[in-house]
């Protein structure tokens, strides 16, 4: 059987102190294959946010394990979990996170030059034109509009090679023509790539694109499922 891109076991997280402590996300189990597209929706508040960072190695959970392409990462110092998600996560924001005071170019090789890949600018500039952002390189975040923010952080995402990618809400702050843009090269580039796309959204279409859809609810999943076939008018 192939290692599974993700694998969470009994996933327990809680966050604040006495009074005030909130269970987050309780017993969660989950499985997701290499190359898998994961839509994870339900209302704010059910935890599905703090999925998508225990899967990124962005949170610890307080139980459980976490394994990354068969990488126990739970069990990793913060230097190697760092190391580590740095080579094989991706991760897209939805308010996009992008250095103001870096032109797009450098946006997108910085993690790159973090990691000391060689011709990082080179790759960057490559990423960049595979997002449709070749002539925009030398720009600032501030001469961008919201759609072309959400396409350097794509490519900042994507220029790693991610075996993951996980995107948190990527659409949520642009509009409908726009945010079609960002969906099809999320569904795209990943895919021709071999990566793992796991994505939060409140946006059923953008749901009904994915192979799986999870359901959370107080912070356990409520169900798994193909998406529903979308009707035809």
């Amino acid at each position: 059987m192939d290692t599974p891109a993700v694998a969470l076991r009994g996933v327990d997280l809680s966050l604040g102190r006495g009074a005030a402590r909130v269970h987050i996300l309780r017993g969660v189990d989950l499985t997701i294959a290499r190359g898998e597209s994961v839509g994870i929706v339900g209302a704010s508040g059910s935890g599905k946010s703090t999925l998508l960072m225990i899967m990124a190695g962005l949170e610890r959970p307080d139980r459980g394990e976490v394994a990354l392409d068969g990488v126990p990462i739970t069990g990793l110092g913060e230097d190697a979990l760092a190391r580590f998600r740095g080579a094989r996560v991706g991760v897209v924001f939805q308010s996009f996170h992008l250095i103001p005071t870096m032109t797009a170019l450098e946006n997108v090789s910085a993690p790159l030059e973090l990691a000391g890949v060689p011709e990082a600018l080179a790759r960057a500039r490559a990423e960049l034109a595979e997002v449709g952002l070749a002539d925009r390189a030398m720009h600032y975040p501030v001469q961008l509009s919201g759609g072309e923010q959400q396409r350097v952080a794509l490519a900042r995402a994507l220029v790693v090679r991610p075996s993951l990618l996980i995107a948190d809400e990527p659409t949520g702050n642009l509009d409908e023509t726009t945010g079609r843009v960002i969906m099809d090269l999320l569904f795209d580039l990943p895919a021709r790539r071999g990566s793992t796309l796991v994505l939060v959204t409140h946006d059923p279409a953008l749901a009904e694109r994915c192979d799986r859809v999870i359901r959370m609810r107080s912070g356990r999943i409520e169900s798994e499922a193909a998406p529903a076939p979308v009707a035809l008018s």
